[in-house]
């Protein structure tokens, strides 16, 4: 099991007065703590006109300083919105964070939204086709002396992309995914999950293992099969284990609160997050589960009959989510938080499924600098330790 921190650098939101200058040094702070501590991967989002959720529109500059700010953590794209930019742009820039680094680097990749995309002068409908070219483009400008081109989007005539990666052939790709078809498509192009949602263990478990027997038969579109899955998890690690549970479930529910960028605009965004989150816990059961929309059609006619309102269930749904207790989402694996033992025991429930590393979710609007840099210590000293020598004696 990898660990590693996802940074989207967020501040708490009151009209557009932040001061980006204290985020940017305390996440370099954050980042330069979790090397020393023993965090195997730093990943930062590519975001753009999210005021008040993001403040990572160029990840590339925080890698530029963290290339000479920290010795052996992993540092990784997570991730380049590919649609974006030319992808000889991408390449470069990959490569010279990855020269920097001395081979440290990630790659992922991903679409945004289409309120990014049209922002950008992007056309939210040639974006996959445009992921596709992308994708395919780069390990080819990477491993060749001479690059050309001529596609649906991109032509490019015989050139000399420089530099080259420090990686051989070049690095490890990812792809963002929030769904079933996000994971089919990794599997096929045979590059790697970095994981969007929050789920329950119990449901992630049925996606990763389909995915690890999909790439199996991968057509990679890079040099290689990276069959890795990362998964993101709100986290937050304190010695009072009910206070730090409260505080990891609290970011997270904020988090995905009704403004923000995973949430707006999505219909049925809270019934899709409740049933990741493992659905209605049986002491919430009588409060909301039949108010709650149900897919079945068994199920909307008997509503129907009870004179039952379906169109009530997104509010249910979301009345459901903020009734959920720290301690079910720790129990279920949906936050990693607690105590170091209760952290522990969250971690190995991601482990017995097969993923590779949990992204941790740390710094929000609701968790101050201070007590980030805590529980990054407290990881570091009283949880990997344990794991890592539960691993060793496994082998």
């Amino acid at each position: 099991m990898k660990f590693g921190l996802l940074y989207e650098m967020q501040r708490p939101y009151e009209g557009t007065d932040i001061d980006w200058n204290t985020l940017y040094k305390e996440t370099l702070e954050q980042c330069e703590l979790a090397d020393q501590v023993g965090f195997d991967n730093l990943w930062f989002v590519e975001h753009h006109f999210l005021t008040g959720f993001s403040g990572s529109p160029c990840p590339e500059v925080m890698f530029g300083a963290l290339s000479q700010r920290t010795k052996n953590i992993r540092i990784g794209f997570g991730v380049s919105i590919l649609p974006h930019a030319h992808p000889v742009r991408i390449a470069e820039r990959v490569a010279m964070v990855d020269q920097l680094t001395d081979g440290r680097v990630e790659f992922g990749t991903g679409r945004s939204n289409a309120y990014e995309q049209t922002g950008l002068g992007v056309d939210p409908r040639n974006t996959r086709a445009m992921w596709e070219e992308s994708l395919a483009m780069l390990p080819q400008i990477w491993q060749s002396d001479e690059f050309s081109w001529e596609g649906e989007f991109w032509n490019v005539p015989p050139r000399r992309v420089l530099p080259k990666p420090f990686q051989k052939p070049h690095p490890r790709m990812y792809l963002a995914c929030t769904q079933t078809d996000s994971f089919r498509l990794a599997a096929e192009r045979g590059i790697g999950v970095l994981s969007s949602a929050s789920y329950a263990t119990t449901i992630l478990e049925e996606h990763v293992k389909t995915y690890k027997e999909n790439i199996k038969n991968a057509k990679p579109v890079g040099a290689f099969v990276n069959n890795y899955w990362a998964n993101n998890v709100h986290a937050f690690c304190g010695s009072d284990n009910q206070q730090a549970r409260e505080t990891a479930a609290e970011s997270m529910k904020t988090f995905f609160g009704p403004d923000k960028p995973y949430i707006a605009g999505r219909v049925g965004a809270y019934e899709e997050l409740l049933e990741a989150w493992g659905g209605v816990p049986e002491h919430l059961e009588a409060d909301f589960g039949r108010w709650l929309r149900q897919s079945d059609e068994a199920h909307k006619e008997q509503a129907a009959e009870a004179g039952i309102s379906l169109d009530s269930g997104p509010g249910a749904a979301r009345a459901a989510i903020s009734e959920l207790d720290a301690n079910t989402l720790a129990d279920r694996g949906v936050i990693i938080g607690g105590d170091p033992e209760s952290c522990i025991k969250a971690i190995r429930l991601y482990e017995d499924i097969g993923v590779d590393q949990v992204m941790m979710i740390m710094q929000t609007e609701t968790i101050p600098h201070e007590k980030v840099m805590s529980s990054i210590e407290l990881f570091g000293k009283e949880v990997f330790p344990v794991i890592r020598e539960s691993e060793k004696a496994s082998v």
